[in-house]
């Protein structure tokens, strides 16, 4: 594994983690667990944030991966990664805002807000993954240049 797979696998390791997590606390709050519920979900958010740093040094330091596959299915692939893209910062903005309702204490609007936020993040895992195997496993894909090198014109 070079330093262009590692840390993708790292950070999409990090976001099945965090996905596990909030499905294993959607569980302890039925069961009532609410203590055992806030400390699995702040786990959840604290792989959540884990993704987000290793992805952007990633793509600071590193760059992202460009499409491997057959030219034939690039704009599907791009399509398929926009809505993924779009659905991993709407999860982001409602995880945030859960959370924060939880910490509040308003219990009624978190608890609206956690089903939808839970849902979003699954998919947003799931795409993710996909997006992962696509990229690193089936259609090994070129690298750009790192985000620094392009603004400084290296």
């Amino acid at each position: 594994m070079d330093i262009f797979t590692v840390f993708p696998t790292i950070s999409t390791s990090f976001i099945v983690i965090s996905a596990v997590l909030v499905a294993i606390g959607w569980g302890l709050i039925i069961k009532g667990k609410r203590e055992a519920h806030k400390k699995t979900m702040i786990a959840a958010a604290v792989f959540a944030v884990l993704f987000f740093l290793v992805y952007a040094s990633r793509t600071v330091f590193v760059g992202n991966t460009s499409w491997g596959g057959p030219e034939s299915l690039s704009g599907l692939y791009h399509v398929f990664l926009i809505f993924h893209i779009v659905l991993a910062s709407v999860a982001a903005v409602f995880g945030i805002t859960t959370l924060t309702l939880g910490f509040k204490e308003k219990y009624a609007k978190h608890r609206r807000w956690g089903r939808v936020t839970s849902v979003i993040w699954f998919i947003t895992a799931i795409t993710g993954v996909a997006v992962y195997v696509l990229l690193y496993l089936i259609y090994p894909g070129g690298h750009t240049k790192p985000v620094w090198q392009v603004i400084m014109g290296a």
